[in-house]
């Protein structure tokens, strides 16, 4: 078919569980995107975290051109090159000895939680099936991940949600030392909730989770799926935390745009998975892998990750002289490149409209939740282009406060 495409094409073909913006995006180079119109916009939103590099990184685009040529898929009853070197790359890196790899962040949870179970059936009791998880979390969208997530909206009108699922409020120990007990199989938690907030995990709470999971010998999951591989300015955010995880899940950032994900664990935990426990069809997918592989290798070195630092500086910096001009933000959070600005009173849950009005201006952005304006751009953006994006979003912003 030769026919452009349009913004009511997806109106007619696609279920309309979403609601994309008009503009149709052809094009991306860096931190650039271009649409159908040749209008340009800088990427603050960085495909909701996954472009870890931008758009069509060289490192990238060359990983993937060279595996295309070679070897594209051959399921599980075989292994691949890929997949063993992408696996031996994230242990070599992490606390983990094993890996699972499969297709993005859902899976990836939903493979933590099953094994989670699947280790306390086996290794202490049948009845040890509780999983405590937070408020205001998010951990996919399969039933089981819905389920465990701590936003109900997203599970209402689908029946009966999995039974054993308790949640605390985020940064309160004392919530969770009232739901825990020997019956408890796992604590699920992100080390800064995204979808939530942008609201990071208190040092202090998250260490208290590790010695509440030691006390009642459950597993602690940490969901890494937003804020690995480089966003916080670590490969991953455990390791400035000083909180090891027994499970831990990765994706987005992991393929840099190309569907990835992966849970590593210990072998202690790994050996509940025995042969036919679990599976994913495109698990350990040779073009997924050899892209993942390229991205971990090219982030997870000092300059990247002390730029993410250096970068999350500059963010805060122009987004604190935005509100001393504008006052639209009560606080600026959140770490490395995964950055919250929190509507003041004011403009209480209005985050949603800067989005268009940026898009007119000329930049993507995202919220978490209607009081929260989330920035998740490139790990690399050029510090001249995270200032032309600070100037269209202050000209979105001046625009909100002459509508009020």
């Amino acid at each position: 078919m030769s026919q452009t495409p349009t913004r009511a094409d997806f109106d007619r073909y696609m279920v309309p569980n979403y609601a994309p913006q008009q503009a149709i995006p052809v094009r991306g180079e860096g931190s650039r995107l271009w649409d159908q119109e040749g209008r340009e916009c800088i990427d603050f939103a960085g495909g909701i975290a996954v472009n870890g590099l931008g758009h069509c990184h060289p490192v990238l685009v060359e990983a993937l051109k060279a595996q295309a040529d070679t070897l594209w898929h051959v399921s599980n009853v075989y292994t691949n090159e890929p997949a063993l070197k992408l696996a031996r790359a994230l242990v070599e890196r992490t606390f983990a000895d094993k890996a699972f790899l499969c297709s993005s962040g859902a899976e990836a949870n939903e493979a933590a939680l099953k094994l989670a179970r699947r280790w306390a059936h086996d290794n202490v009791s049948e009845h040890k099936s509780r999983i405590v998880s937070f408020t205001q979390s998010f951990h996919g969208r399969t039933f089981f991940t819905v389920s465990v997530g701590g936003q109900p909206k997203y599970a209402q009108g689908f029946g009966p949600v999995p039974g054993g699922i308790v949640h605390g409020e985020y940064n309160n120990l004392d919530s969770v030392r009232d739901l825990i007990d020997d019956d408890t199989c796992a604590v699920m938690v992100e080390p800064m909730q995204g979808e939530g907030g942008v609201l990071p995990g208190d040092i202090e709470f998250l260490k208290g989770l590790r010695a509440l999971c030691d006390a009642h010998d459950a597993l602690l999951i940490f969901d890494e799926v937003q804020t690995g591989v480089g966003r916080t300015g670590s490969l991953y955010a455990y390791q400035q935390l000083g909180v090891t995880p027994d499970i831990l899940t990765s994706a987005k950032a992991l393929g840099g745009g190309f569907p990835v994900g992966a849970m590593l664990t210990t072998d202690r935990v790994a050996s509940a998975f025995a042969f036919g426990t679990h599976g994913s069809t495109y698990g350990g997918n040779p073009l997924a892998s050899a892209v993942a592989l390229a991205a971990v290798e090219f982030i997870d070195t000092p300059e990247v990750l002390e730029g993410v630092k250096r970068r999350h500086a500059l963010f805060r910096e122009h987004l604190e002289a935005i509100n001393a001009r504008h006052g639209v933000f009560s606080e600026i959070r959140g770490m490395g490149l995964l950055i919250g600005a929190v509507m003041s009173p004011a403009f209480e849950g209005r985050a949603g409209e800067i989005l268009p009005l940026a898009v007119e201006e000329g930049l993507m952005a995202l919220v978490a939740g209607p009081n929260v304006l989330r920035m998740a751009p490139s790990l690399v953006i050029p510090e001249a282009d995270i200032a032309e994006g600070m100037a269209r979003l202050e000209r979105a912003v001046a625009r909100l406060v002459g509508e009020r």
